[in-house]
């Protein structure tokens, strides 16, 4: 596999990895700054400004998240044939914050989050898929890489809640729209300084041909083993999206956030739990890994995606015993709970999700990295609009019966991914095999 890694790019080094790891870092995490602020207030913004009913304001914000992801399929194809990853980003970055601000204006809204998933379209995959292109064939480090990528992004979502969110509360959501605005705008400054740091752009269009090999069978059996990973995180999905949506709500309507001394925790505040906990405990599971792999043991990727999608689905059945609990006696739930389920959802997550990104990223053939990318967040898109759809139940059943049924379509995915895991084992191994059985003919 060709490798765009430059020389300085790769000689000199921040902490350890190429100094252009440190730019997608942050510049991804000002743009993640603004997502997750932007969707910390979306369904109180709707619910509470907007008076959409709860049913209407699942369904405006399922399809709004699902499309998000859904754009990046096109935007990720764009980018590799015509624009290039830079101008996708700067274009991309640009309509975003447009979008944001879009959003202080009521008769905008939707226009507002159109323009924001068509930006994330162009930006999200060309983003991540210049990650690969900073390591030479072989570097180890490339394989962590991922996993610090990840950080970055959670690191804007756990800034977004305690700024946009406390913003949207206590001064106006519109305040709060600002805020992701000028984030956007943060994130397109770094990365246009930090340019230089970055791969150079591959060929692109009629040029392409010479270099990069064709879509051969080799990559077209790689993109269906993606396409079919990517159809069992939908399912996954359609579970894991509800910590924007259903779980909101929850911490609005069915948890005590008083504190001893009388102040109520801002319900913004929770969606900052998922990324301080992704701080605490992925140093952990990076560490853990790479012993394991120094002792010769190498976890399935597949296998380690089913695990923590099996962890998520036993964090929403615990969390509807308690609802059911609370329910049963007429009282709130303690913030304490909810705070614990942040904490064991999130290393499920993590055990998934920059799994799922740096599968996809790896496996990519040669000219398709950011098409490849563009298949992982695919998934979000329908399942965004599953998670949208199982939203609806929550004004129909009881909170503890809706908890317990999210965390069978989560165990559904873990039941699916680890029966896939049996079959294909070490899934990049099975990838390289398949490729260079092709090649001998």
């Amino acid at each position: 596999m060709m490798s765009f890694a430059t020389a300085p790019s790769t000689e000199k080094n921040w902490f350890g990895h190429p100094r252009g790891l440190s730019i997608l870092f942050l510049t991804e995490m000002w743009e993640m700054f603004s997502f997750f602020g932007m969707r910390a207030i979306l369904v109180y913004y709707m619910t509470k400004h907007l008076d959409m009913d709860q049913e209407y304001a699942s369904l405006v914000y399922g399809a709004y998240a699902a499309f998000v992801y859904f754009t990046p399929v096109f935007g990720g194809m764009i980018a590799d044939r015509w624009l290039g990853k830079t101008r996708a980003v700067v274009i991309g970055g640009s309509a975003m914050a447009l979008g944001h601000f879009m959003m202080s204006s009521e008769a905008l809204f939707y226009p507002a989050l159109c323009m924001i998933a068509l930006g994330n379209g162009l930006f999200l995959p060309s983003l991540a898929s210049q990650i690969e292109g900073l390591y030479r064939d072989g570097d180890v480090r490339s394989k962590s890489a991922y996993n610090i990528y990840y950080v970055g992004i959670n690191l804007g979502g756990f800034l977004a809640p305690l700024v946009c969110g406390t913003l949207g509360e206590a001064y106006g959501w519109h305040w709060g729209f600002a805020a992701a605005g000028f984030g956007m705008l943060l994130s397109l400054v770094i990365y246009l300084s930090g340019r230089r740091y970055l791969p150079p752009e591959p060929a692109r269009g009629v040029d392409a041909r010479a270099a990069r090999p064709p879509m051969d069978r080799a990559a077209r059996d790689r993109f269906a083993l993606l396409i079919g990973i990517a159809a069992i995180v939908v399912i996954f999905r359609g579970a894991y999206e509800q910590n924007g949506n259903t779980i909101a709500l929850w911490a609005d309507t069915g948890i005590d956030r008083q504190l001893a001394s009388g102040w109520v925790i801002p319900m913004t505040w929770f969606q900052s739990i998922n990324s301080l906990a992704v701080f605490a405990f992925t140093p952990l599971l990076v560490a853990r890994w790479t012993r394991l792999a120094r002792r010769g043991i190498s976890t399935p990727l597949l296998g380690r995606m089913a695990f923590g999608a099996a962890i998520v689905a036993a964090s929403y059945v615990a969390l509807g015993l308690v609802a059911a609990w609370s329910e049963a006696r007429g009282v709130r739930a303690s913030w304490v709970w909810l705070f614990a389920w942040f904490i064991v959802f999130t290393i499920g997550e993590l055990y998934i999700l920059p799994t799922g990104l740096a599968l996809f990223g790896r496996m990519a053939p040669e000219g398709f990295r950011a098409t490849s990318i563009a298949t992982w967040f695919f998934a979000g898109f329908f399942g965004n609009l599953l998670a949208g759809g199982l939203g609806t139940l929550w004004s129909f059943v009881t909170h503890g019966w809706f908890f317990a049924l999210i965390g069978a379509v989560a165990g559904v995915s873990a039941i699916l991914l680890y029966m896939l895991s049996r079959r294909l084992g070490d899934v990049e191994v099975h990838a390289a095999a398949a490729a260079k059985v092709v090649l001998a003919r």
